[in-house]
């Protein structure tokens, strides 16, 4: 016998946590974990953007690599997220320093070989850079809902800094990508 998808136990708006405490689903909880969730499934829009590329692009195997190992880090944050800090007794992974030094190197690295930015630049010039930005703003927005939480429950604050530099990182993966794919950067011009 196969395990079904559905329980049934939500239809009436709410779900549980690790830990067994029930919640309605627009508790702030359930939007931060849940918005890391999408953040997540924006990764892998822009993967599959890339694996479409891998051969036009540099370094598309160490790029892919890193960002399945985003992807891995932010199901560890989205567990964190949707266990209860006082009744969860189960062992669950965590985000460590390393995960942020990581980030933080690789976005070293890219700089390292990108044009000094002069100008705030328009999203947009080549469908897998407008991936990276739509994962960047939904990175932004996890982050806001975590910070949220994080303003009346407990929650390592490992987290937060995790999500802020990831945006870092996808701000500059999509700067890379635009210079690797010859795409043009629309710089902002204001207007006054």
């Amino acid at each position: 016998m196969s395990t079904r998808i559905y329980t049934k136990t939500g239809d009436k708006g709410q779900t549980s946590l690790i830990g067994g405490t029930r919640l309605p689903k627009h508790h702030i909880r359930i939007e931060a974990y849940g918005n890391v969730d999408e953040l997540n499934s924006f990764i892998g829009v822009v993967r599959d953007h890339l694996l479409d590329l891998a051969i036009t692009i540099r370094t598309g195997k160490k790029c892919l690599d890193t960002l399945i190992e985003i992807q891995d880090r932010l199901f560890t944050v989205g567990s964190l997220l949707a266990a209860d800090p006082k009744k969860n007794k189960m062992k669950l992974p965590e985000v460590h320093e390393e995960d942020i030094l990581l980030l933080e190197k690789e976005i070293d690295a890219m700089e390292e070989k990108l044009p000094e930015m002069k100008s705030f630049v328009l999203p947009g010039g080549h469908p897998l850079v407008s991936a990276c930005h739509v994962a960047r703003c939904v990175c932004r927005r996890a982050e806001r809902s975590v910070l949220k939480l994080a303003e009346n429950e407990k929650v390592e604050e490992i987290i937060y800094k995790y999500l802020n530099r990831l945006s870092d990182y996808l701000f500059v993966l999509s700067r890379k990508f635009a210079h690797d794919l010859k795409a043009k950067e629309t710089p902002w011009k204001p207007r006054m």
